[in-house]
């Protein structure tokens, strides 16, 4: 059976771009909150089992992100306002 590597390129929290996806399911990163979007079906057989394996490694490296740090109680809800930006077609 092969082992998956989890993905490098994919740092909880560490930037507004990155996103690992898995399938029909994507977890896009955040410096604030990560997102979860879409579907994962885990079947039961050896492709499924790799999923779940996948999914949990994602989830793992995001909790050892969040275990590492000194969290506040929560995080605000609202998005930060976005700051005007110079139409460079203008």
């Amino acid at each position: 059976m092969t082992r998956r590597k989890a993905d490098p390129a994919f740092v909880p929290f560490a930037d507004d771009a990155a996103v690992r996806t898995l399938g029909d399911f994507s977890i896009e990163n955040g410096t604030a909150r990560i997102a979860l979007h879409g579907s994962l079906d885990i079947t039961r057989d050896r492709e499924g089992l790799g999923r779940a394996r996948d999914l949990r490694a994602a989830l793992d490296a995001i909790v050892t992100a969040l275990e590492g740090e000194d969290l506040p109680e929560s995080v605000a809800e609202e998005p930060e306002a976005a700051a005007p930006v110079r139409n460079p077609f203008a």
